[in-house]
């Protein structure tokens, strides 16, 4: 199923549930509503702003569908900006004049003839309407460039909702269009020419953009113009329009809430039929599917309980992952589920005035319910640098974002990634990459974000090339004093030198990890000679003051452990699994507390001590 078939088919869901608006109507921005007498007067002016935060923002209401402008002077049907509506705007407003003459010609033609009371009032508005009187009350400054409705005194809903403006509205969408057969639905019917537009998408213009569009030849076939390119119905376009449009909307429970790099990700479900139980079930998978897709922000490992905002939903992502980690069936997490359930997911990213598709996945919920839990399986590192599973957002901003900022996640890797986690396909060697690199630039490897990370792909790579006889065994999950690997004891043996330093020394202006830990990671053959001959001044340090007899204990450990002539140099893998010694060893405890710990009370009191 395409994605417009899919997004046709949605619609009917909100159509049931009273959620999605006629054919003929979109929802927009409205600022204000003009009171009219039924002489034409205006007597009043309401303000349909609503509080959003301490600013007053416009409300979105339902009004014939708006127009696509492009360089052309195009009126809305019953209302639209200050400029077309009234002639007046905040800027120059070159062209006002013209855009309001537009306006009421097209309004005076269109309302000839008619005998409705509210549509005859606007009619007299039109015709008797001078920009001047915009200066004097009812009216308002903040009205300018504001989208504005009409309304009928004595009446409680606006013109454009009365029956007779409705019929207008039928008219209009009939038009003269020739008749095709819809690649979406497979039926006959008006052709459409501009497909609507889509708004709510970040970083694309606020007015909206287009994701079907054709303006140059180059994008066009048999000298076909603009949508015959595509043949689309007028219904169809109108259909998958408002469905998507309402699914990116602020606050939609299908609708990630922070964008996956460039990517806005919705995602719903079908509904086999139209009964309750249908309807049921593919509320349920939304629901599951938004709180493992987006769960709770997460605390860091350590953190009070008390600090957690999202204790509950924390608690039902870690109920819902053991309950699939264990292969149980989905109905045991809500009896509305089914594993049948067909699931879409689409990111799309702005790409000027249009959409890209970052990314489309369509699968049963059961499938894409088991991926997200294999995810966070492949995460699983112990200790968990976090209190509640990750969302994709936070692990790629924690690994991979310059200066841990979301607007600094790879666009690109960010889609590949979900891509991975959604269907079970191995995770980009990109990703690998990066959560090796930050810690090389300056993140902290000892949070454990990076570890996890870097255990994931090595873990998804070992499990999907399980069946080669040259695979690589599986990265530890904890600590592993026998882990054959010598990259990973490495790792280990760093941590081990950084916290001889750091009690030896107490603070300093550059610790070992600063100045060496990305050479040592790469080439550990020269480097690691020179930090095991400061390692030993560390040591008899140490001895002489009569602690840290624990950390010459876990060094000949790990030398055991090791080749007799060390690696010249580590390859993509062997590095990452560096890391993932570097933090076990990190995180290590003895005789029951924490090595760190141990290395803060006792290091030597004073600062910016010289190595």
């Amino acid at each position: 199923m395409t994605i417009l078939q899919s997004l046709d088919r949605y619609y009917g869901r909100m159509a049931a549930r009273g959620e999605a608006e006629a054919p003929g109507f979109s929802r927009e921005k409205i600022g204000f509503a003009i009171v009219l007498s039924p002489a034409g007067e205006p007597v009043a002016v309401l303000d349909l702003r609503v509080a959003s935060g301490k600013k007053l923002v416009p409300r979105l209401e339902e009004v014939p569908a708006a127009v696509k402008r492009t360089v052309g002077i195009l009126p809305n049907l019953l209302w639209d900006k200050s400029a077309y509506a009234l002639g007046r705007t905040a800027g120059e407003g070159k062209r006002t004049a013209a855009e309001h003459a537009a306006f009421q010609a097209s309004h005076t033609q269109l309302l000839t003839g008619t005998d409705d009371e509210g549509l005859l009032a606007l009619r007299r508005f039109l015709e008797d309407w001078k920009p001047e009187r915009f200066d004097a009350p009812p009216f308002l400054p903040d009205m300018l460039d504001a989208n504005i409705v009409f309304r009928l005194d004595g009446e409680a809903g606006f013109i454009h909702q009365r029956a007779a403006a409705r019929a207008l509205v039928e008219q209009r969408a009939g038009g003269d269009a020739p008749t095709i057969l819809c690649l979406v639905t497979g039926q006959p019917g008006p052709a459409r020419r501009l497909h609507p537009v889509i708004k709510g998408v970040e970083g694309a213009q606020s007015s909206g953009a287009a994701l079907v569009s054709f303006n140059l030849d180059a994008f066009t076939s048999y000298g076909k113009a603009q949508g015959d390119n595509a043949p689309t119905s007028e219904a169809a376009a109108f259909r998958y329009g408002a469905a998507l449009n309402r699914l990116l909307d602020r606050g939609s429970a299908n609708r990630l809430r922070r964008p996956l790099g460039d990517a806005t990700v919705v995602f719903w479900a079908d509904a086999r039929d139209a009964s309750p139980a249908a309807e049921a079930a593919a509320r349920a998978a939304e629901d599951i599917f938004a709180l493992l897709g987006d769960p709770p922000a997460p605390a860091v490992a350590g953190a009070e309980a008390g600090l957690d905002k999202d204790a509950a939903a924390t608690r039902r992502v870690q109920e819902v992952l053991a309950a699939l980690s264990e292969g149980r069936p989905l109905r045991e997490m809500d009896p509305r589920l089914d594993e049948d359930v067909r699931f879409h997911v689409l990111g799309l990213s702005p790409n000027a005035a249009r959409l890209s598709v970052r990314f489309w996945l369509s699968d049963s919920f059961g499938a894409f319910a088991r991926c997200l839990a294999r995810h966070y399986q492949d995460l699983a590192i112990e200790p968990l640098p976090w209190r509640a599973p990750p969302s994709v957002n936070w692990l790629l901003m924690r690994t991979t974002a310059l200066q841990g900022k979301f607007e600094n996640i790879p666009p690109l890797l960010a889609g590949e990634v979900t891509r991975a986690v959604l269907s079970g396909a191995p995770y980009p060697r990109t990703l690998l990459s990066a959560a090796i690199l930050r810690p090389r630039a300056g993140d902290d490897p000892a949070t454990g974000w990076h570890a996890a990370a870097i255990r994931a792909v090595l873990a998804r790579e070992h499990r999907l090339r399980r069946r080669q006889e040259d695979r690589k065994e599986d990265p530890p999950v904890s600590l592993d004093r026998e882990e054959p690997n010598a990259a990973y004891q490495l790792g280990r043996m760093f941590a081990m030198a950084e916290i001889a330093q750091r009690m030896a020394l107490g603070t300093v202006n550059a610790t070992i990890r600063d100045r060496y830990f990305g050479a040592a990671s790469a080439t550990p053959a020269s480097v690691f000679p020179l930090l095991l001959r400061g390692m030993q001044n560390h040591l008899s340090k140490l001895r002489k003051d009569r602690k840290g007899g624990f950390v010459e204990r876990e060094m000949d450990q790990i030398a055991a452990m090791l080749p007799p002539a060390l690696p010249r140099a580590l390859r993509l893998e062997e590095q990452g699994r560096f890391v993932i010694g570097y933090y076990h060893q990190r995180q290590a405890r003895v005789a029951g507390k924490a090595i760190v710990q141990i290395a803060d009370e006792e290091a030597p009191e004073g600062d910016d001590a010289s190595e």
